[in-house]
């Protein structure tokens, strides 16, 4: 981001985990609470970066295997005689993505568990930031009117 810019910016998406990652705006009067949120939401990203990436990773492994194991045992090549790849059906594809969501239950739901227990925590530091920001704004307010 330009160095003028007040605001977080938003990248495209990473080619692993497909989440779009921020660069988060550092104020030069950032202050500790402000720090931590910051932290705690760039924590929070590098956590589902990390998950996605590997999630993301092993899925296409697995379905890359499940294809080729089902192409094998119809006797089929993993390209046809045109050069293409070659796919499986809509059902058969269903049971692959039913059996990898089965496999996968308990990472999903420890991941889901993280996730409310990172995002419970950033709400609630966000709602100290702004009761600080509004006591700051309150306190300036007060001491202007009586000048």
């Amino acid at each position: 981001p330009p160095a003028h810019s007040r605001n977080d910016w938003i990248g495209p998406p990473d080619k692993h985990s497909n989440l779009r990652p921020v660069i988060f705006y550092v104020s030069p009067e950032e202050s500790p609470l402000e720090r931590r949120l910051r932290e705690a939401r760039q924590e929070a990203q590098a956590c589902d970066q990390r998950f996605w990436a590997r999630h993301n990773r092993a899925f296409r492994q697995e379905k890359e295997e499940f294809i080729y194991s089902r192409l094998k045992a119809k006797g089929l090549e993993m390209r046809d005689e045109t050069g293409q790849k070659a796919t499986l059906n809509a059902e058969e594809m269903a049971d692959f993505y039913k059996d990898f969501l089965s496999k996968n239950f308990r990472k999903h739901m420890q991941y889901n568990r993280d996730w409310y227990k990172r995002n419970f925590t950033i709400t609630f530091l966000m709602g100290q930031v702004a009761l600080a920001r509004a006591l700051k704004w309150l306190r300036w307010k007060k001491k202007n009117v009586g000048n």
